[in-house]
């Protein structure tokens, strides 16, 4: 008894900690070290934003929010117009922002493969 109580907070756990969303955006323009600074500062000044990732590499943005909170489409776009750059493709999904990092740090890496 006491193993399934222990299983189900655990599951309650894992979900109450996945439920911070990660927004994947494909940004054009973004060219250098700058740019990348500016744009994490921009979708900084959320108070919903939890963590930035910006791959240059790849051009993308990823966002994660705060639980309970949520970024629209129009915020983001208008956050990255502001820092100077257009939204191409605004994505919602389940992917931590080490597992956006690792997919761009691995096509970096293999340039054929992206």
């Amino acid at each position: 008894m006491h193993k399934k109580i222990c299983i189900a907070l655990l599951g309650m756990f894992a979900a109450a900690t996945a439920s911070a969303a990660t927004i994947e955006m494909k940004v054009h323009g973004l060219v250098c070290g700058f740019c990348a600074q500016g744009v994490e500062k921009m979708l900084r000044k959320n108070p919903a934003t939890e963590g930035v990732l910006v791959s240059l590499e790849k051009e993308i943005v990823a966002v994660t929010t705060k639980p309970g909170t949520d970024i629209t489409d129009a915020e983001l776009t208008r956050a990255i117009a502001d820092a100077g750059y257009s939204v191409k493709r605004i994505t919602r999904t389940t992917r931590s922002l080490d597992e956006v990092r690792s997919e761009a740090q691995r096509s970096a890496k293999n340039p054929a493969k992206k």
